[in-house]
Parts: structure tokens; sequence; C-alpha cells
């Protein structure tokens, strides 16, 4: 559809009608919740569990929010297009629509790219508790409990022998359940343990582990710990890998996140959706400087939610 004799009001509208159709990436959902926001920032005091069913001697015992938190504060994000009049003219071939999509494309990635850099982040980043997201000693209920393990791969029995940023599949495979083993280890701030019921997991691996995580879950491979989805299936779990090309830095780490817990491992905050603002037909920018500009803009942010539903693993 070419560009020419096209109005503000219609490229607003393809923008619209590209951001609708395009979802983003999936995985988004599946390991963050989302708050909407009406000031400033928000304090997150609820990330420990509710308190369990006890015998009943003495009355009640009430268990209310936490005393540590989060603050998440809203940021003010922006991208702006600069369409020349003149291109708006000459184009035959609807290349200013095609940069517009992409703009919609763009900022339907910008979630994305804000949870990639906190999950990036995680080893040396504070979440609820003081300590690193993903840490070795997490304090809870009396105990130090760790969502970020080394598995050694060179002793895991295996047809093949891997590297760390080569695994076998075998190795993939066991270092895939050994962060699952971890997850459904972890207790609560009253002891509980917290994750018996998890089902479903994403394994979430940079672009060089794409591979071996992907054979990990679907090829059969008979004679092997877990060795083909189907196997994982019978025993009740769900694993679902997922290659994030912005953890491009990780070479022989990989994280696994449950996905069917209510509390996420992380959190999606956002005070105002995507806006669209245009400078254009009859503006002084066009009448000066012959041009329009696009601009969308959010205000939003992200921070971590409950670290029990998160495992980092380190292949040494």
């Amino acid at each position: 559809m070419s560009a020419q004799g096209l109005s503000s009001r219609a490229i607003i509208g393809e923008f619209y009608k590209t951001l609708e159709l395009d979802i983003g990436a999936s995985w988004i959902p599946t390991i963050s919740n989302i708050f909407t926001s009406d000031q400033e920032g928000e304090t997150y005091r609820w990330l420990g569990m509710v308190p369990a069913m006890r015998e009943w001697i003495g009355g009640r015992q009430a268990k209310g929010f936490r005393t540590n938190g989060i603050t998440i504060t809203n940021l003010h994000f922006e991208a702006t297009l600069e369409v020349l009049v003149r291109e708006m003219r000459r184009d035959k071939t609807g290349q200013v629509m095609v940069r517009v999509r992409e703009l919609a494309l763009r900022a339907n990635a910008h979630w994305a790219k804000l949870l990639s850099t906190l999950i990036a982040a995680g080893g040396s980043t504070v979440c609820y508790d003081g300590e690193y997201f993903f840490d070795t000693d997490h304090p809870e209920s009396g105990s130090s409990q760790s969502n970020s393990i080394s598995v050694d791969i060179s002793e895991l029995p295996a047809a093949v022998k891997g590297t760390t940023t080569a695994p076998s599949v075998e190795q993939m495979q066991a270092s895939i359940m050994a962060a699952v083993q971890a997850i459904y280890g972890f207790v609560d701030d009253q002891g509980e343990p917290t994750n018996e019921n998890a089902r479903r997991f994403l394994v979430m691996v940079p672009p060089s582990l794409w591979t071996p995580a992907y054979q990990a879950v679907y090829s059969p491979l008979a004679g092997t710990l877990q060795s083909s989805l189907d196997q994982i299936r019978a025993g009740g779990l769900d694993l679902v890998p997922v290659v994030n090309s912005r953890l491009s830095a990780w070479t022989a780490n990989f994280a696994v996140f449950r996905t069917d817990s209510e509390i996420k491992p992380l959190i999606r905050q956002q005070e105002t959706d995507i806006q669209v603002k245009a400078i254009a037909e009859g503006s002084e920018l066009e009448f000066n400087e012959d041009k329009h500009h696009y601009g969308i803009d959010a205000w939003r942010n992200v921070g971590y939610g409950d670290w029990k539903a998160a495992c980092l693993v380190t292949m040494t």
C-alpha cells in the first residue's frame, strides 16, 4: 500500500493494527505478573506465602504482609519515527508503512527487552529478601536456599560427552532436571513446600544452547534420563524450551522458570499503555522542516517477583 496521500490518522491506525496483531514474545505472561499503577511507583510486600492450615490451638494466628519488599518506580520510555513529507509523496512501494509496522513490532518487544535485562542481571541484583535474585543463600524459615546451582556435566553418564558451551543431549537433560529438582525443594517463610504442585516449567536458553535444549526435551533417546517429552509428561511434567536471543552473553548458563504458579518470578508494572502522538499535517514542524514525527511512549517498569519460581543453572 502506497503512503502517498495518507494522513497521520491512517498511519496511526496502521500502527495500532499491527500492535494488536502481534502479541510479542509468548513467554512474557508465563513468567511475569502484570500490575497496573496510578502513581510514581508501587511497593510489593505480599511476596511471602499466605498462612498454612494449622490445628486451632489458642485461637487464630493472623499473618500479615512481609515487612520487607520491593518498590518498582515507573519509568518513561519513548521511540520517535521521523518521516519526511517528500518520502510520503514519493513512496510507491509502501516503505513508510513498513517502517510504521516495524515501530509497532519494536513496541511489542519492549517487555521482552526489559524482562531479559532483568533476567541477565539476576545474579547481581537484589530482590525482596535482600539477596540477589539468583543466589545461593536465600534466607527462608531459618534455612538457606539456593536457586543458582552448578552442574558438573563431566560427571554425568552420557553416550556422547559434550562441553559446558556445547553439552550433549543427556547432559542437558540432566542439567534441566537438576533445576526442576531444586525448584521442588524450595520452602516458603513458614517452612512449607512452595512448589509441591508445580507441573509446568519453561527452560530459557541463549541461542548457543538452543539445539541441545530442544533435543533434550523433544528428542527420544532410549535409555537416558527423561529421554523424551512423552516420558517427561508421563511423570506429570510439561517442559517448554524457549530461546532468548537477548541472553547471548550466557554461554554455559540457562534458567528454568515455573509457569503455573500464581505469583510469577518477575513483575511487569504499567502506569500507561503504549500511546501514539503525532506532529503532522498543519504543524510548525511540517511548515518549517517539511517533516512529520510519530512518537510512542509508555510509563512502565519491571522488577523481581518470587525467586522460588526460578532457578539458574551454570554447567561446569
